[in-house]
């Protein structure tokens, strides 16, 4: 803008000259119309005449050159401006462009992230709602599984308040009574112990066939359970009106009772292959229940010869009891292999403490990048703020290049 005002304050200066340059040849002009006038005085001089006119031609030249040069200097110094401006404008171009690159790839690296973030915890949601809705399927099949049980149960009681009925023929005979008492057995051993911890119908060394053999380890050994039903003796005890029939079903019931302790204690206790008991298994707490109350020298002379006597309450505890020996038996011969086990559960846990705290770094990290982003897009918008309002003229003076100065023309 300097160099601009310059110029026009050069050219006005010269424009001053060339009036004057005009006005000095008017004059001469008419000084020549009054020497031809009196041409005999300007015979005599024409001579100095002739040098003048000369003169002021070459005067006259030199002021064409001066304007051709100033007119020259005046398009040198308009093309300076253009260019100058032509130049501030693309480098104003290329600098918005570049900043308008940066915060593209920076939004787009802002974008990316938060994407990432989203799809991260998107996947997390995803499998906590599945794992929730394979809980609630598990759940809700326990809920079924435990009705159609109890559905069931319900067709057994039905079913049972039939059986009942035709139980009393079934215990009246001596045979199915006898079966009776060997199914209730088969019944609590099954359920209380492992399928390879008994047998049903073992036969011994000496040609005896038990009810149930269960393998315990030595010691004590493998053990008998027989079943025993003395249901008549017992039927008679409380049928009993007078106190000589009540006094000869109990001889009755006693010698029944004393005649099975005595048949197991002879043919199922065998020395080096059996335990040295047995258990005499009685199906009916009742009988049971009569037995410990009033006959107490029965119960003696069996653990006199070995025989305990159990109903299907107590022999379900008893074979509990088994069980534990079982177990603690089994669990000394795998030692070795629950030891290693453990070792695998501890690794187990281990594992479990490490993806635990994974997971605990992943949710504490798409915290922190949550945070990021929101922090990158709010200087993105004050940025594109500030771009929305910038100004030109608000350009710092080193970002502008000086305009070039023209050189005086003496210069």
């Amino acid at each position: 803008m300097e160099g601009m005002g310059e110029a026009v304050a050069n050219m006005d200066a010269l424009g001053v000259v060339l009036l004057g340059a005009g006005a000095g040849v008017l004059l001469l002009f008419l000084l020549l119309i009054l020497l031809l006038r009196n041409s005999a005085r300007a015979t005599r001089a024409i001579g100095p005449l002739t040098q003048q006119m000369s003169a002021l031609s070459q005067v006259a030249q030199q002021l064409s050159n001066g304007q051709e040069a100033l007119r020259g200097n005046l398009q040198t110094v308009s093309d300076t401006q253009a260019n100058a401006q032509l130049q501030i404008l693309q480098t104003m171009e290329a600098r918005l462009g570049d900043v308008q690159q940066r915060m593209n790839d920076r939004l787009a690296d802002n974008a990316m992230k938060q994407a990432r973030a989203m799809t991260e915890m998107q996947e997390r949601m995803t499998e906590s709602l599945h794992g929730s809705a394979k809980r609630t399927s598990t759940s809700l099949t326990q809920l079924q599984e435990r009705l159609a049980v109890i559905d069931k149960a319900q067709d057994n009681i039905t079913k049972l308040s039939g059986d009942v009925l035709s139980l009393q023929d079934i215990l009246s005979n001596k045979q199915t009574r006898g079966a009776f008492g060997e199914i209730q057995l088969n019944d609590i051993v099954s359920k209380a112990l492992p399928s390879d911890a008994y047998a049903f119908q073992y036969t011994l060394s000496n040609g005896k066939r038990a009810d149930c053999l269960i393998h315990l380890p030595n010691p004590p050994g493998p053990i008998v359970i027989d079943s025993k039903f003395p249901l008549e003796p017992y039927e008679a005890l409380r049928r009993a009106e007078t106190p000589e029939e009540k006094a000869q079903a109990v001889r009755l019931l006693k010698g029944a009772l004393r005649k099975h302790i005595r048949d197991i204690a002879e043919k199922y206790i065998l020395d080096g292959e059996t335990a040295d008991g047995a258990l005499l298994f009685l199906p009916s707490e009742a009988v049971y229940a009569e037995l410990h109350a009033n006959f107490t020298d029965v119960v003696r002379e069996g653990f006199s010869l070995k025989v305990w006597i159990v109903s299907p309450t107590t022999c379900m505890a008893t074979l509990n009891t088994m069980r534990a020996i079982l177990k603690d038996a089994r669990m000394r011969e795998q030692a070795g292999a629950i030891r290693k086990e453990l070792g695998l559960l501890n690794k187990d846990v281990d594992r479990l403490g490490e993806r635990v705290g994974n997971l605990d770094r992943h949710f504490m990290q798409a915290s922190k990048d949550i945070s990021e982003i929101k922090i990158s897009a709010d200087k993105a918008g004050r940025r594109a703020q500030r771009l929305d309002n910038f100004d030109f003229e608000e350009l710092a003076p080193d970002n502008v290049r000086q305009v070039v100065a023209l050189e005086s023309p003496g210069e």
